[in-house]
Parts: C-alpha cells; structure tokens; sequence
C-alpha cells in the first residue's frame, strides 16, 4: 500500500461500501500506480476517516475499490497553522510543501509589507489555486489522515486580528525568547508567521506583539523564508511530542 488517495466517498462509508476514483486520482491509480485488481490501498476524505480498499474493478481512468477496513484518526494538537510570506522564486511554495508533509493544519498565503511578489487582480485566484495544488499533494505524499487546508490570502491587519485569537509566534531571529521556550504544552492550537525575503518590517512586528503574538528565535543562524517554517515545525514536533 504504497499510495494514498483523498475522496469524499470515505465519508460515512463502511466495511464492504464500494468506492470509485475518477478523475485525476482514478487516473493516478489506474495509469501511474499502475494498480491491479486485489491490490490493497488506502483512501482517506482528509478529515481523519481512512478506508482500506482492495481494487475490485481497473480501467483505463477509472478505479473502483471495496472497503475492506475502516479507521478514524483524531485531529493532532496543538492544530498549527503557518503563515508563509509570500515570496519570490518559489520560495513560499517550498514553504508549504514541506509544512504540509511536516503536519501543519492550515497554511496562509500572507502579502507582507516586503514581499517582492504581490498576490493582486486575478493572480490572487492563480495564486491560491496553485497553494492549493501543492498542499492536496503534499498532504497525499504524506499520506496525511488530516489534510492541510490553504486559507485566503491575508494582509497584515489580517494576521494581526488573528494574532489577537489564537497563541501566535512570530519567527525573529533577533528575538531573545528561544522558539522551545515559546510554546506551552497543551495548546489546542497554535499560529507560526514568517515573513518575506527581507524580513518582516518593524512596524509589523510592532502591531503582532502589541495583539499578543510572542516572537522567538529558533538558532544561532537565520534561515530562508523556505526553511524556517518547516525547521520550526519539525523542532515543534519533537519539543510537544507531536512524533509518537
């Protein structure tokens, strides 16, 4: 069972059901995995349900599976959301590829004062369908029970507000307050920003810690806006046992 498939059929579904992929996850599993009737895989509808599925019927884009199990996974906590930059060269888009497979919640495409790419008129829509792309795959890669959702685009005053909601940490590598040392055990969720290329801008800064956000460093060396979520995730992971 080397592939993992999102469907919406797993909803609700039961030993026996039978599912059928089309579409673009049909033709992966007929044409690419090149799967074969009694072959054994997994299909999960991204919020935690996880079917067990032996292939039954293969055609050419078509693929259609019985429920042999089913499980339900619960939600892992703290529920972390990223705030990614939106930055030049692709580098956001590493970004939350990566996240993703780490186990991020949620992924939140921010237009910070010095991103260097600009999300405006129809490439905000192309932009966010293209985050969506990445997350959907890289939640599969990972063979994610929870799959990592792609919020709208936010501006400052929009991370600010959420600062104000729930527990933020702000990613500073001139902050005196270790990363380890800023998130509590226990948080039913938590809410990680990065910023762009240059940095987040004083004045931004400024406006998350007064809503109540905590910035933290997490080494002695400053990171890209490609890896220093990722790296502060899978530190996370470790420090809140997130990795069983």
């Amino acid at each position: 069972m080397a592939h993992f498939y999102l469907s919406d059929q797993v909803t609700g579904s039961s030993v026996g059901d039978r599912l059928v992929l089309a579409g673009d996850e049909g033709r992966h599993a007929a044409l690419v995995s090149r799967m074969r009737v009694g072959e054994r895989t997994t299909v999960g509808d991204g919020r935690g349900r996880v079917a067990t599925a032996e292939a039954a019927v293969v055609a050419k884009d078509t693929v259609e599976l019985d429920v042999v199990a089913v499980v339900e996974v619960p939600q892992p906590r703290p529920v972390i959301t990223l705030v990614q930059a939106l930055a030049k060269g692709g580098r956001d888009e590493l970004a939350i590829q990566a996240a993703t497979e780490l186990g991020v919640a949620a992924v939140v495409p921010w237009q910070a004062a010095r991103s260097v790419t600009r999300w405006e008129g129809r490439k905000a829509e192309t932009g966010a369908g293209r985050w969506s792309g990445i997350v959907r795959e890289a939640s599969k890669q990972a063979m994610r029970p929870w799959s990592a959702e792609v919020l709208p685009l936010h501006s400052t005053a929009d991370v600010v507000a959420l600062a104000g909601r729930v527990p933020t940490v702000v990613l500073d590598p001139d902050a005196p307050l270790r990363l380890a040392d800023a998130v509590e055990a226990g948080l039913e969720a938590l809410v990680l920003v990065v910023g762009p290329e240059g940095g987040i801008a004083p004045e931004e800064l400024e406006r998350l810690t007064a809503a109540g956000a905590t910035t933290a460093r997490m080494g002695p060396t400053v990171l890209r806006t490609s890896t220093a979520g990722p790296a502060a995730l899978a530190a996370l992971a470790i420090a809140l046992d997130l990795w069983p």
